[in-house]
Order: C-alpha cells, then structure tokens, then sequence
C-alpha cells in the first residue's frame, strides 16, 4: 500500500511538471501572436470569450491569458468589460486539458506509447535551439502529463477498498458535496494546478472511489480555487491585476452557484447522451458545461458586471511605479506593456510640468515634484526591465525592449534638464524667445507626437543660430553684457535640448507601441 502510495504521489508530481514545462513552451511559442490577437479580436465580450477560449486551448495554461489579459487591460489596449470576456472564455479553454486526459490518457492509454516520443522531444530540447527546442520541450511536457497519469492510475488501482464513497465527510448528501466543493478549493490551492486536480478526480472515480456527483462537486470545487491563487496575487498589485482577479472569482463563484444545485439532476441527462455514456467523460462534458453555461448567462450582463467590480476596486492613487508588478514577469509581453504604462505615465507628467515652468505663470510647483519623484521611478523602471527575459529569436519583442531602455536614457537626460531652473528664468526675461516658448510648451502640453517635437526642434536650432549673432551684435553694441550673452544662448540651448529629448521619447514610446 505503501508503494502504491508513493507511485501515485510521484505520478501527481510527473504531470505537474509536465504540465508546467508545456505551458511554459507553449506560451514562449505563441505568446507573442495570441498577445497580439487579444487586442485585434476582442472588439465585443463575445469575441472575447472566444478569442480567450481559443488562447487558453492553445497555451493549456489559463493563469497564461489572465496575465496577457491584465497586461493589455493596464496598458489601455482592452477595456474590462472585453477583458471580462477573455476570462469567461478562458474558463472553458481550460476544460480542454480534461479531454486531452480523459480521451488520450483513459481511452487510448498514451502512458507507454509516449516512452520512446519523449527521448526524442528530450534531444530536441537539449540540443536544438530556437523553435525547435521549445517544441521539444513542448513535446517532452505534454508525454510527461501521460506517463504521470499511468503511474497515478497504478498507484490508485484498487483504492475502492481503501476509499469509498461513504467513507468522505458526509457521504454523498447535499453537505458532503458542500464539503467537497471546499476540499477542491484546497486541492488546487495546494497543487497550484487545476488540471492535476481534474486528473487525479477522473483517477478517482475510474477506480470507484467517489461518485459521479462527489466527483462533480470536487470540479465545482477546482474551477473555483484556481481564482483564489490570482486574488492572492493581485493583494497590492496594479488596479488592471486586482479588477481581473477579482472578476474572475466572482464569475466562477457565480458559475459555481447555478452549477452546484444541478448536481443531482445532471448525471442522468449527461449519461444520457453518447458522449456521457461512462462516468469519466460525463464528468468532463460537465466541467465544459457548465463554465459555457456560466459564459452564456455573464456575457449579456458583461456591462453591468464590469461597473459593479469597477465600484468594488477604486481607483486610489498610487505610486507611480505601482504598475511594475513582479508577478506580469512570467510573461515578458505584459511585463514590458506595465513598463510602458510607467513610462508613457511618467512622460505625460513631465511634459505637463515642463509646460507650466516655461509659462506665463512660471509654475515650478509640478516640476519640482517630479523631479522629486522621477529618480526614484526610473531606477524602479530600470530594475524591473532587467528582470524582464526575452528569447533570443524574438526580434520584435527585442525592439520593444530596445526602445524602453531608450526611454530610460531620455528621461534620465530630461530630468538634468529640470534641476536647471536658471535656463527657465532667462527663457521668460528675453521678449526675443516668446515665441519658441510658446511653441514648445503647446507641444509639451498636449503630449505631442514624434514629428512634431522634430519639426520644433529643427525651427529652434535654425532661431538659436540666429539668436546667438543677435546676441553677440547686441553685446558688441554695448546693449547687453558678456555674462547676458551666454546665460542666453544657454537658454535657447536648454529649449532646443529639451526639444530633442521629447521628440526623442515620443518617437520610442511609439516605436514600442509598435513592436507590442
């Protein structure tokens, strides 16, 4: 009994780790193309929760998608309410992995079949590079889910006798299941995977060691619990992070709650049908049916949904840096989508400020605050974006990476711009810069684009030639003093580097945008 024990902890383990290498290959491989179909195919909660039903198939990982989904959500390319779908759809891509065990695992007993396929997945992984390696990898996690599920299926063959229905708290009545709902909760809490819970319950009731409806209360339990490890993760996160985990359990505590009471009506209509004809494949269409039913009722309330969990997480101010979640670096597009809500944050509140220095007011009040507060973020920012890790052959993700550190620079060079407030006065004493000043604090003002600031900053190095002829003819006639001379042209210095540093920006920040 010991051994068998053993054998079916050891499988337990072999299918988390297969699990979580598939995932991990798999979102490396089309992370990049299903980032970018979250934002071109989520038009409408609907084609969300078919585009986050696809995603989620695809990666087998849905914890995956909801850190895509919080990513887009912080950086402005999804509103919650279609991020609402992606969740909803995610749910029902996850039930996929039930079927990939059920049917290959129980029907086709893969388990042996795979031994010699993960030698060569093995190789692939270790001695191949780029895409071939990650299919290796790929491969080699999907053939361990198999070999795990054998040796938890050997380990718990005959567990009836050890383990039978009546045996669980409460037997099979309406407060067993209750409790079992909560047993699964735990399961997926302590295995961090709601798939290893879903196998080792369809384990369980091949061997008759739980009942069709203990079995469907332990999944109620699963769909629920793997919410739970997100709330966890969100608790001082971004508000993107805490509005997503938070929609998300409510969603499936309200798809749990129209799917509990149905526990003793359902096993007759689905063993009823030729898909449901045994125990295992009617658990897993009810694990699929219930998360499209829990979908279909959502999706027509998505709005109202949305602006209740809105009204539940204020939006309370926060640090600028808040957004530079460690738990967005499992996957490097949304990490770098937070890194570009900083900086884009950061940006718009530095122009802002420059604008009213060089004003007619002469307001140094907001940039001495952000000169306060920039240090601090651009060395949060810097750590964070060295944290981040890109496979060499992303090229685009490169870029993107590329023009954040560029970012980083500029800001760095604007921010030595600032602490020269003896520039500023001289820009508002010389009547012959108004203009110039004007010009550029419109375009600071309104966060202008790239071609823009380069425009301004080709007028203003064509004026500060001339202005520097004008200011020496001046001296030369005796109107200025030498001291004036040169506080000026570094003035007009300051206004063109200023110039150069924010069409710098603007041109990254857009260049980012465009390899995202």
């Amino acid at each position: 009994m010991t051994l068998n024990l053993l054998t079916a902890l050891g499988g337990i383990g072999l299918f988390l780790i297969g699990m979580d290498i598939m995932t991990g290959a798999l979102r490396e491989a089309a992370g990049p193309d299903l980032r970018r179909m979250l934002g071109r195919f989520t038009a409408s909660p609907l084609r969300g929760t078919l585009t986050g039903a696809v995603a989620t198939g695809a990666l087998q990982s849905s914890t995956a998608v909801t850190l895509m989904t919080i990513g887009a959500v912080g950086a402005g390319l999804l509103n919650f309410a279609h991020a609402l779908g992606v969740l909803y759809g995610a749910n029902i891509g996850t039930t996929l992995t039930g079927w990939i065990v059920m049917i290959l695992g129980f029907k086709l007993k893969l388990g042996t079949a795979v031994l010699p396929v993960i030698f060569v997945a093995a190789l692939a992984a270790m001695l191949a590079h780029g895409r071939v390696a990650r299919a290796g990898r790929a491969l080699a996690g999907f053939c361990l889910l198999f070999i795990g599920l054998d040796m938890m299926q050997g380990g718990l063959d005959g567990a009836d006798a050890l383990l039978h229905p009546e045996m669980l708290p409460g037997g099979d009545g309406w407060g067993g299941r209750l409790m079992l709902v909560g047993l699964g909760v735990i399961i997926v809490t302590l295995t961090q995977s709601s798939s290893a819970g879903i196998a080792l319950v369809l384990v369980l009731l091949g061997a008759a060691s739980i009942t069709f409806a203990q079995a469907a209360a332990l999944v109620i339990g699963l769909n629920v619990g793997t919410t739970l490890t997100a709330v966890l993760a969100a608790l001082g996160g971004s508000r993107a992070m805490r509005l997503t985990a938070l929609g998300n359990l409510l969603f499936n505590i309200g798809t749990a709650l129209m799917a509990f009471p149905l526990l003793g009506l359902i096993a007759p209509i689905l063993h009823g049908t030729w898909l449901g004809a045994d125990d295992q494949t009617a658990l897993v269409l009810f694990h699929t049916g219930f998360n499209m039913l829990g979908a279909a009722v959502f999706l027509p309330l998505t709005a109202r949904f949305a602006a209740l969990v809105e009204a539940m997480v204020p939006d309370r101010p926060m640090h600028m840096a808040a957004p530079l979640d460690k738990r967005l670096l499992a996957d490097e597009g949304a990490a770098m989508e937070a890194a570009q809500s900083v900086a884009d944050q950061l940006r718009q509140t530095l122009f802002t400020a420059l604008a009213k220095a060089i004003g007619p007011d002469h307001d140094l009040r907001a940039l001495g605050s952000v000169s306060a507060q920039g240090a601090p973020v651009l060395e949060a920012l810097g750590a964070y974006l060295a944290k981040v890790q890109i496979a060499p052959d992303r090229s685009q993700q490169q870029a993107r990476y590329v023009a954040l550190l560029h970012q980083l620079d500029h800001f760095e060079r604007l921010l030595e711009r600032c602490h020269q407030r003896g520039r500023i006065d001289m820009l508002r004493q010389d009547p012959l810069l108004t203009r110039d000043v004007a010009t550029i604090r419109a375009a600071l003002a309104r966060d202008a684009d790239a071609a823009r600031f380069s425009r301004l900053a080709r007028l203003i190095k064509y004026r500060a030639e001339r202005f520097r002829r004008g200011a020496l003819l001046r001296e030369h006639a005796g109107l200025i003093e030498v001291d004036q001379v040169f506080a000026r042209t570094d003035a007009i210095r300051w206004l063109q580097r200023v110039a150069d540093h924010a069409e710098r920006l603007a041109h990254y920040a857009a260049e980012a945008r465009t390899s995202a």
